[in-house]
C-alpha cells in the first residue's frame, strides 16, 4: 500500500501461550462479538455527529471465483457544504455474523464522479471491491481515496486529538467496504446487512494537523505446519488460489513484497516476516494499529532498529482479531529523511486447527490475501507531514 489516509485499529491475541490464547480466540472469532454499537465519547467543544447509514440492506453471497469472502462498497453522500476535519469515526456493522470487518474511505470531489458511475453500472446494492475501493481512475487510486478508519468486531469509536484530523472537502463521498465472510455458514448467505458509521467533525483551526496514514506492509509466507499436507501447502498453488479468488492485483502481492522486502531475492518462509520502509520526507506520527487475520501473533513497527536511535513504535505482543483499538503513540515522533520504518509480523499455522473457521478448510501454504483464511501483515501509522 502507498502513502493513503487511514485510521484504525489493533489489539491482541496469542502469544507462546496455546492453551491460554486459543480458547479465547476461538470462541471470539466464532462469535465475532464486538462492542461498535456502545455509545460514543461526549462530543467536544466545536464537534458535532453526521450519522449515516447505507441506502438499503444487503444480503453478501461468495464471488464468482469461490470462495467464503465478498469485499463490496457502498457509495454514501455525507453532504458536506464546507470543508470539515474528521476528529472521530464509529463503524456500526449490523449483522456482526457476516460483518468481518469495514474500512471507511473518503473520495475528494474530483473522484467522485467516477465513483457513482461505478455504482450505477453495477447491478444491485454498491459494487464487489477487493483491495481497495474497486473503481478506476486517478481520482480514487489509493493516497486519493483515503482510507480514514477500519472496524473490527471489537472496536468502538475511533477518537482522534482535537488539533488533528483528517480533512473532508465539500462534494466529496464516503464509501463503506464491508468485508462480508460467510465461513461460519458454509458459504450460504446469513441474512442481510444495513450497516451505518457515525462521523465526528470539527471546522479545525489554522493549528488543526492534516493527517494522512502510511501504510507499511511485510510478505507473508507461513508454510502448512509438519504434520499438514495437501495440494494448497505448495506456495505457487496457493497463490494461484489467491488470484482465482480475488484477482491478479491481490494475486501478485505475494511475489510483489517478496521483490520488494528481500531485495528481489527469493521467497523466506517461516513464522515471522519483516520489511524495512525508508522515511522519504519529514513527518509526524501520531498513532498507528496492526492488521493479520485470525493466524496472527505478534506485530511491531520499530524507528531505525539497531542503531542508536532505535525506538519500538508499535508493539502489539498478542495479536487478537477480535480485540483491535486505536493505539496512541504515548507522545508523537518526529521522522524523516534517512529513517527507517521497520514492520515484522508473526503468524502461526498451527492455530488453524483451533480456529472453527479455518479447521474445516484444506491446508495452505498461507501468503497475502483479501480472506479470511489468507494472511496480511501491515503496520498502519498515522502521520502529519511537515515542511521540515
Amino acid at each position: 500500500m502507498a502513502l493513503a489516509t487511514a485510521f484504525a485499529a489493533v489489539a491482541a491475541c496469542g502469544s507462546d501461550a496455546d492453551k491460554r490464547a486459543a480458547p479465547a480466540a476461538a470462541g471470539s472469532h466464532s462469535a465475532h462479538a464486538g462492542g461498535s454499537s456502545a455509545p460514543p465519547q461526549p462530543l467536544r467543544a466545536g464537534e458535532r455527529f453526521v450519522n449515516l447509514k447505507m441506502a438499503e440492506a444487503y444480503t453478501p453471497a461468495p464471488p464468482e471465483g469461490g470462495g467464503t469472502d465478498e469485499y463490496r462498497c457502498q457509495v454514501i453522500d455525507p453532504g458536506l457544504t464546507k470543508a470539515a476535519f474528521l476528529t472521530g469515526t464509529q463503524v456500526m456493522p449490523e449483522n456482526g455474523a457476516i460483518a468481518h470487518h469495514a474500512i471507511v474511505y473518503a473520495v475528494p470531489p474530483g473522484g467522485a464522479a467516477a465513483v457513482r458511475e461505478q455504482d450505477a453500472k453495477t447491478p444491485g446494492l454498491g459494487w464487489q471491491c477487493f483491495g481497495g475501493t474497486g473503481v478506476a481512475g486517478a481520482e480514487v487510486e489509493e493516497g486519493d481515496a483515503a482510507w480514514v478508519d477500519t472496524w473490527a468486531p471489537g472496536a468502538t469509536e475511533t477518537l482522534l486529538d482535537q488539533d488533528a484530523g483528517f480533512k473532508l472537502e465539500p462534494g466529496g463521498l464516503i464509501v463503506l467496504q464491508i468485508h462480508y465472510n460467510l465461513l461460519a455458514t458454509d458459504g450460504k448467505p446469513a441474512g442481510s446487512d444495513r450497516s451505518a458509521v457515525r462521523l465526528r467533525l470539527t471546522d479545525g483551526t489554522p493549528q488543526t494537523r492534516e493527517l494522512e496514514t502510511w501504510s507499511l506492509d511485510a510478505p507473508t509466507d507461513l508454510p502448512c505446519a509438519a504434520d499438514e499436507s495437501g495440494p494448497l501447502c505448495d506456495r505457487a498453488a496457493s497463490i494461484a488460489d489467491v488470484t482465482k479468488r480475488f484477482g491478479p492485483d491481490v494475486g501478485e502481492m505475494a511475489d510483489r513484497q517478496v521483490e520488494e522486502c528481500n531485495q528481489g531475492g527469493a521467497p523466506k518462509p517461516g513464522d515471522t516476516q519483516t520489511c524495512d520502509h525508508k522515511v522519504e520526507a519529514p513527518m509526524t506520527l501520531f498513532a498507528g494499529f496492526g492488521h493479520m487475520h485470525l493466524l496472527g501473533r505478534a506485530i511491531k513497527v520499530e524507528l531505525n532498529p539497531g542503531t542508536p536511535k532505535a525506538k519500538v513504535v508499535l508493539d502489539v505482543p498478542q495479536f487478537d482479531f477480535d480485540n483491535q483499538r486505536l493505539m496512541k503513540l504515548s507522545s508523537p515522533v518526529e521522522v524523516g529523511p534517512g529513517d527507517t520504518l521497520r514492520v515484522t509480523c508473526t503468524h502461526d499455522a498451527g492455530l488453524r486447527k483451533l480456529l472453527p473457521q479455518l479447521s474445516k478448510l484444506p491446508p495452505r501454504y498461507v501468503v497475502w490475501g483479501d480472506g479470511t483464511s489468507d494472511e496480511m501483515c501491515t503496520g498502519i501509522m498515522s502521520v502529519s507531514p511537515r515542511k521540515s
